[in-house]
């Protein structure tokens, strides 16, 4: 089954980061990918731009309406993601505390609909 892995962190905090822990951190998540792709695990993933680059989109009487930013202020944005094959829940959820986000974010696993 596949699983979508949700990088969710403090935007404002990661660009606090000096340029050697971003560095140490960027090459955490080369590990990762790496032993994932090599597990066959890994099906998709990458790391999104910031908040600030985003375009919400709505319809709403038949008129497309489109706002600059995110749907909601929230604490935590959404930064990346992974599709993962995993056997079932708690594989995904083991893979998904693996990924070096999850120490100071959260990660939020979903089950891909499968449509027939």
């Amino acid at each position: 089954m596949q699983y979508l892995l949700l990088i969710y962190r403090n935007e404002a905090e990661l660009s606090k980061m000096d340029p050697v822990d971003r560095q140490k951190l960027s090459a955490e998540y080369g590990t990762y990918t790496q032993s994932i792709i090599q597990s066959g695990h890994f099906k998709a993933g990458d790391g999104l731009q910031p908040t600030t680059t985003a375009t919400t989109v709505r319809v709403r009487d038949g008129k497309t309406l489109t706002t600059d930013g995110p749907f909601a202020e929230t604490r935590e944005q959404l930064g990346g993601y992974y599709l993962v094959e995993a056997k079932d829940l708690d594989a995904a959820v083991a893979l998904a505390a693996r990924i070096p986000g999850a120490r100071d974010g959260s990660i939020e696993v979903r089950p891909v609909m499968i449509y027939k």
